[in-house]
């Protein structure tokens, strides 16, 4: 770094410290400028893969609810989703968290090189139980390549067949091993899905974007404090699965680019320019597992104590929330009969009238997403 560009970068931490100073930030309005990063409250994206991007990855084990999470935010439908899967605009995969989520497709080469040594370590001691050591699960990455060569797509039963084939054991939880270390690996990602049934298929890193571990850090701190904030360090170590060590190396990158400010003793770093904290009401039908509620440590500027139990189960199960005002203040489920969504909605406190008939426009949203009528009850 030149000493003009250190000169420019400190000059710019020392005005934004002045200008966030005098600022009062309560819980509630965290969870309000929350809408607004999460691109909640309006956004000028226009694509999955654009959305996708914006917010890093997002958690993705919930399939259906997964794609509501995006579907939501852009106000398009669910056929549309499904199409940037199916192109690979976006993809399903583990990264970060040894769990599934989205990713853009522009960003999977440099986050996987980041987050998969950490994910792999954790793995270990799994294979180890379940006798895959690199030898056989580097033997299975020859295979699956072969397999799927040719830009073929073939389901997970397929690929373990053909594993079984060679002699090599795909029982119990091998099988999820096995694809998760290929995944890992960079060898396969999400393929093209045949009726309800997913797919793998190779994944091509020839044109994917390269940068140094530093680099990578600094982007994915980035990518997390502009598209999540205001959230805390502990908050960026629990959402990218990252060593503190790391976290804190990637934080002190970027956060001279950032406003912060301190709440409960805890500093929060985000972007003002994308944070809404305006009065105007709005209610959201947030899925399950929405990057608004899982991507913090703590949630309690959504999620009050009295109410954690209704929305998160003891095994760490989220149900999709009803979200007034950045507040979780209920839960809900959808039935899908034929052409005719039904929703029925629980509130854990008797709700207003003009809140009760918000929500009607709520689930309107989901009906127009999933391109049938929806009903409440």
């Amino acid at each position: 770094m030149s000493c003009t560009d250190w000169y420019l970068n400190d000059f710019s931490s020392i005005i934004r410290s002045f200008l966030f100073t005098f600022t009062v930030m309560t819980p509630d309005d965290i969870a309000k400028c929350r809408l607004g990063s999460q691109q909640l409250l309006g956004t000028s994206f226009t694509t999955p893969r654009q959305m996708v991007g914006y917010l890093g990855a997002m958690q993705a084990q919930d399939y259906a609810m997964a794609k509501w999470a995006i579907g939501i935010r852009l106000a398009i439908t669910e056929k549309k989703v499904e199409e940037a899967l199916n192109i690979g605009d976006i993809v399903r995969t583990h990264i970060l968290r040894p769990t599934w989520h989205f990713v853009s497709v522009d960003d999977i080469g440099w986050m996987l090189k980041l987050t998969a040594p950490h994910i792999k370590t954790v793995n270990n001691a799994m294979c180890r139980k379940f006798e895959l050591d690199t030898k056989i699960l580097n033997r299975c990455n020859t295979i699956i390549e072969n397999a799927l060569a040719g830009g073929k797509h073939l389901t997970r039963d397929e690929v373990m067949l053909l594993l079984d084939k060679k002699g090599i054991r795909t029982d119990d939880i091998r099988s999820a091993l096995i694809m998760m270390n290929a995944e890992l690996d960079g060898i396969v990602i999400n393929g093209v899905r045949r009726e309800k049934q997913f797919t793998y298929s190779l994944l091509d890193l020839s044109k994917a974007k390269t940068y140094t571990k530093e680099e990578g850090l600094a982007e994915l701190a980035k990518r997390y404090f502009i598209s999540h904030g205001p959230a805390t360090m502990q908050d960026f170590t629990w959402w990218s699965g990252l060593s503190v060590a790391n976290s804190k190396i990637a934080l002190s990158a970027i956060a001279p680019t950032l406003d912060s400010v301190v709440v409960a003793e805890q500093t929060y770093w985000f972007d003002a320019d994308k944070c809404k904290t305006e009065s105007t009401s709005s209610i959201h039908l947030l899925p399950a597992f929405d990057e608004f509620t899982i991507s913090y440590k703590d949630r309690s500027a959504s999620i009050k104590p009295h109410t954690t139990r209704h929305v998160l189960t003891n095994n760490g199960i989220f149900k999709p929330m009803i979200v007034v005002n950045g507040q979780v203040m209920g839960i809900w489920k959808r039935t899908i009969k034929k052409d005719l969504v039904i929703i029925e909605t629980l509130f854990f406190d008797k709700m207003s009238k003009a809140k009760e008939q918000a929500i009607f426009k709520a689930t309107k949203a989901y009906g127009e997403y999933m391109k049938m009528e929806c009903v409440v009850r």
